[in-house]
């Protein structure tokens, strides 16, 4: 089972929303998973991580994590070399036991960019893939497959429109 995950931000709670499909071609989750939790730590620029992982963590509770094949994270895995991102960290915190993939929707610009670029469609912009635990050439070339008209991809539209749902309280 691969599990992708994205979290919204909104009157000092967080919802956390992952979902989990078995191949990457799957226009439809298995399941979705809500989390909601309050107090969440305020952004800190270069360190997304702090706010977003426990978040992640807390619903990786409600998850048999010995089913989990992989996991994707809206973010970067790697920032650049020798400094991890939020998926770096979270795999870490998973003792490295689960692959972690990293798909961004911009460029995080530094001098020893790590990740790859993954044109999907007629899009004129990238998906910026980064990885641990698994090889990332193999990775973009699933995502190249995942079901999704131009850039984006359905399940990670799925994921994104979740967070937002019922947030206005």
């Amino acid at each position: 089972m691969i599990l992708a995950f994205d979290t919204y931000y909104y009157n000092g709670k967080a919802k956390t929303i992952a979902v989990s499909f078995n191949d990457w071609e799957d226009d439809e989750p298995t399941k979705i998973y809500t989390d909601i939790i309050e107090g969440v730590a305020d952004y800190q620029p270069g360190s997304f991580y702090k706010r977003e992982l426990p978040c992640i963590l807390s619903l990786l509770k409600q998850v048999n994590l010995e089913t989990v094949d992989l996991i994707i994270v809206d973010g970067y895995v790697i920032l650049e070399e020798k400094h991890l991102g939020l998926g770096g960290y979270l795999y870490q915190a998973l003792e490295g036991k689960i692959p972690v993939v990293g798909i961004a929707k911009s460029e995080f610009v530094s001098k020893t960019s790590v990740f790859k670029k993954v044109f999907r469609g007629e899009s004129k912009k990238p998906l910026y893939v980064t990885s641990i635990g698994v090889d990332t050439g193999a990775i973009c070339n699933a995502i190249q497959r995942m079901h999704g008209n131009y850039r984006m991809l359905t399940l990670l539209q799925i994921v994104d429109t979740k967070t937002k749902e019922n947030t206005n309280k």
